[in-house]
């Protein structure tokens, strides 16, 4: 018997690559992708899969909250996460959400093959480089540390949201109505709150609390 798969990422061509490759595999079979978490709780309910493919990172909210919401659903269903992020907050709060597996998106085609393949048989399955990035940040303090959203104003995660997306401090301000010196005192603020020191840790901190997907 076939391991059914939906794969879910914010991408399409990327699903379709990804889809192309696991096909090759006589004993896989994607019955259905969706390109939010929303869509893939629904494709989850509808289609039965043994295993859910998602995305950390997904337009309408954190992947870890889907995590939690699919597996309180189906319980039995398992889970492998496919990041482009390595970094051992995200893998420690993909797993602790319930996650069965995850794999980077730097890896190729045959380690999913083979995080799927394990995760059917009950076992829990890392890739090599979040191994290695786990180890090294074993005996350091970092991000785990860092504190909740609820430290931030709702201006504050407008902009935070807006950033995390990649627009600049004058599209935000644009987008946000207010003057690009404000929303420059408000990232030097988020900064100083959750003691981050570049565009790239507040980008992953709104991914890792799923304040991405609350600015229209």
């Amino acid at each position: 018997m076939k391991i059914r798969l939906v794969l879910a990422d914010d991408h399409r061509m990327f699903r379709e690559v990804l889809r192309l490759s696991l096909s090759t595999n006589p004993e896989l079979e994607v019955v259905a992708e969706a390109g939010t978490g929303g869509e893939a709780l629904e494709c989850v309910s509808r289609d039965k899969p043994d295993v859910l493919v998602l995305d950390i990172a997904l337009p309408d909210g954190s992947g870890i909250s889907f995590i939690q919401e699919a597996k309180r659903r189906h319980p039995q269903l398992r889970i492998v996460i496919l990041s482009g992020y390595a970094e051992k907050v995200f893998v420690d709060e993909a797993l602790k959400a319930g996650a069965n597996a995850y794999v980077v998106k730097s890896a190729g085609t045959e380690e999913l093959h083979k995080a799927i393949q394990a995760i059917t048989l009950g076992q829990v399955y890392l890739s090599p480089e979040v191994v290695n990035v786990s180890v090294r940040c074993q005996d350091k303090t970092g991000e785990n540390s860092l504190p909740p959203s609820s430290v931030l104003g709702p201006r504050e995660k407008e902009v935070l949201s807006l950033l995390a997306k990649g627009l600049r401090a004058n599209e935000v301000a644009s987008h946000l109505g207010i003057a690009t010196a404000t929303v420059e005192v408000h990232k030097r603020n988020l900064k100083k709150k959750l003691g981050l020191s570049s565009p790239a840790e507040l980008t992953r901190y709104a991914i890792r609390e799923g304040l991405q997907s609350i600015s229209n």
